[in-house]
């Protein structure tokens, strides 16, 4: 064979491989939030006992349909949702595309990022928010803003979202575009990147925001994730040095001294933890036993 009919089944195959990945389109990772959609301020919105809760699970829901229709023009062909706030069921699932599914409840492995793995070509947040470590943001807090004061992964202090860009970085997936208010979305660039940031509200306070109206809000969605679509090759997965070092500190000092007893936890001052996991996976699900374990769990 010569090195000129080489060449010319090399570049064959190489244009094949193109065709089958374009025909394959692309799989997108949405992880839906509730505190950064459009309008949402207090408790009001925000969980079931609230007045205007299930209005906002619309809004919520709507945000994510924004998200996806926009992705699908841009060539994005397969969708998994994870309901990410609360409950773990806010989104109003008949209301999501049939083709899509939807990751519902806790607990489960990786949280807000469950079922992720390197079959995603890029991930987007919805509704997502400020970090408890930050003085601005609607509703800033770090997985509970009841008990939750200080969470640093090798020393930095993360929001949910750097987290969960972790948790996707683990397995070679970006963080394309985040929607939330003015606060989360440029604290969110600053940990994870240069991503696409869809801001439909601007924050005044804890409880407070100047904000979109909802159809304003799916609009500026719709853009950013098509620009973030547009360019998804531009993105580089967020990548944590192993291992990972979680520092955890809490409100209360009753249950950081009962951690303290576990072998792998040293309590390094009266309400904060010392915990070295192997990787983000080992560190999550070390979050999530903490977040969820009580003795009197049923069933």
């Amino acid at each position: 064979m010569t090195t000129r009919n080489l060449l010319c089944i090399v570049t064959l195959l190489i244009l094949t491989m193109s065709v089958h990945a374009q025909d394959r389109g692309l799989k997108i990772y949405i992880s839906a939030d509730m505190e950064g959609v459009v309008g949402a301020v207090t408790d009001e919105q925000l969980g079931p006992g609230g007045f205007e809760y299930e209005r906002f699970r619309e809004f919520m829901t709507a945000e994510v349909n924004a998200a996806i229709d926009a992705a699908r023009a841009a060539g994005a062909t397969e969708f998994v949702i994870s309901d990410s706030h609360g409950n773990g069921q806010n989104l109003l699932i008949d209301k999501l595309p049939v083709d899509v599914t939807v990751i519902r409840s806790w607990p489960r492995e990786l949280s807000m990022m469950a079922g992720i793995d390197d079959s995603f070509d890029g991930v987007i947040f919805i509704g997502y928010h400020a970090s408890t470590a930050n003085t601005r943001g609607v509703r800033a807090h770090t997985m509970s803003s009841a008990n939750i004061t200080g969470l640093r992964l090798n020393g930095r202090e993360m929001t949910e979202g750097s987290m969960a860009a972790a948790a996707a970085g683990h397995f070679g997936v970006p963080v394309i575009m985040i929607s939330g208010d003015d606060v989360a979305v440029a604290e969110n660039q600053v940990l994870i990147g240069d991503i696409e940031g869809a801001v439909v509200k601007w924050a005044k306070g804890f409880h407070s925001a100047e904000t979109l109206t909802p159809e304003a809000a799916y609009e500026v969605i719709r853009t950013r994730t098509m620009s973030a679509i547009n360019r998804i090759e531009e993105f580089e997965p967020y990548v944590l040095d192993t291992p990972i070092e979680l520092e955890l500190t809490l409100k209360n000092y009753t249950p950081v001294e009962l951690l303290g007893y576990l072998p792998n936890v040293e309590r390094i001052n009266s309400h904060t933890i010392r915990f070295i996991g192997k990787d983000i996976i080992e560190v999550s699900n070390f979050l999530t036993f903490i977040g969820e374990f009580r003795v009197d769990l049923e069933p």
